[in-house]
């Protein structure tokens, strides 16, 4: 079966981030209505002749929609056609969900929520310019699992302003008594145009240095381990059987659409991004132009990195008999003395036709992986 994944795009948010770069927005709620009409006839003009293996709706915060736009959007996701097993996600923030809402995400066949935490503390929580607090998180987390949800991720942050290394501990150990299917935690990443990024160039955030990030990730991986959590990317955990399908789209180069403002999609070799101001895109959709901004055919030199840099995030990495069949080449012809170097150095292991990075060199896995872009 070739797998293919259908991401859809929410941009909607009730308020930003501080951390958060994504295409996203606060204050556009007088566009939901259009929106999620422009995004219907996107969504059945793409996939009306396709069957989807995963659908994923992120944003913005999914969950914050109107109950009226989701039910435009209603008619649109019940039609698409589905392998029996598909696995349909919603990013979810606490305080902008509730039973009504969920019925109607279990009515067109969500299966599977991804909860937005990243802290356990209130004062982290306020610090991040989060909507909720920690009890919000729990009346939602265990709200979902009332009405029948059993496969919930719950999104995490660490190296966040002002986080000791004890918050950190504190937060996953509760995490962890939830026992949801899924735990993805990330460390902050600075990123530019972001309030965040504006405090550190003032001297305005008490980050926790590079040794005090460095151990807790590392105590993530042992403590999750310990909980029966499989560490199968860089920063996801999973119960056995319970990672994330779509993700493992993304990661392994199967072929993906999206839909909505910013969406990218991947889909035979093509690369493809729509329109981001979320007028434009109405206006394009409305007046049946194709909201796509960039297209480009990646090149085999393009396919080969991608290969390497999404592979590797993987904890069971690369397949040495996937590559050759993907590009007709030996990986070692391509990249033999850069696997042999790196695995002289312990950082690169080869076991039974595969190639993974080790536990040290997943601690510095970006600059492994800038090694192996081919120009």
């Amino acid at each position: 079966m070739k797998k293919l994944g259908l991401y859809i795009h929410l941009p909607f948010c009730m308020r930003k981030c501080l951390y958060c770069d994504f295409p996203s927005y606060s204050s556009i709620e007088k566009y939901m209505l259009d929106y999620t009409k422009a995004l219907s006839v996107e969504i059945e003009n793409k996939v009306k002749d396709k069957k989807v293996s995963t659908i994923f709706i992120g944003g913005g915060t999914p969950s914050y929609l109107s109950l009226e736009a989701w039910g435009i959007l209603k008619s649109a996701l019940k039609n698409i056609s589905k392998y029996e097993d598909c696995e349909f996600t919603v990013e979810c923030n606490p305080g902008s969900f509730d039973e009504e809402k969920l019925a109607i995400m279990k009515d067109i066949g969500v299966n599977r929520l991804s909860i937005g935490l990243q802290a356990y503390q209130d004062k982290l929580l306020e610090k991040l310019g989060r909507i909720h607090d920690l009890q919000q998180f729990l009346d939602g987390f265990h709200l979902a699992r009332r009405m029948g949800f059993n496969n919930i991720n719950i999104d995490l942050m660490f190296a966040i302003p002002n986080q000791t290394f004890q918050d950190w501990k504190e937060t996953l150990n509760e995490v962890v008594k939830l026992n949801p299917e899924h735990i993805s935690s990330y460390s902050l990443i600075i990123e530019e145009g972001t309030p965040f990024y504006n405090m550190y160039q003032e001297g305005k955030l008490n980050l926790p240095g590079e040794e005090i990030e460095i151990q807790m990730y590392e105590f993530t991986i042992n403590f999750l381990k310990t909980n029966m959590y499989n560490q199968y990317e860089i920063s996801n955990f999973a119960k056995e059987g319970r990672e994330c399908k779509h993700n493992m789209i993304y990661w392994s180069m199967d072929d993906y659409i999206g839909c909505g403002a910013s969406a990218h999609s991947y889909f035979n070799g093509s690369r493809n991004k729509n329109e981001s101001s979320v007028e434009k895109y109405i206006e394009k959709v409305f007046d049946n132009i194709d909201p796509s901004v960039e297209s480009f055919k990646n090149s085999i030199e393009d396919n080969i990195e991608e290969f390497m840099f999404l592979g590797l995030r993987k904890t069971n990495g690369i397949s040495e008999e996937d590559f050759k069949f993907k590009f007709s080449k030996s990986i070692y012809d391509v990249y033999g003395d850069l696997i042999d170097k790196y695995q002289k150095k312990g950082l690169l292991k080869k076991e039974e036709g595969r190639i993974f990075l080790s536990q040290r060199g997943i601690e510095i896995s970006n600059t492994i992986m800038s090694d192996f872009i081919l120009t």
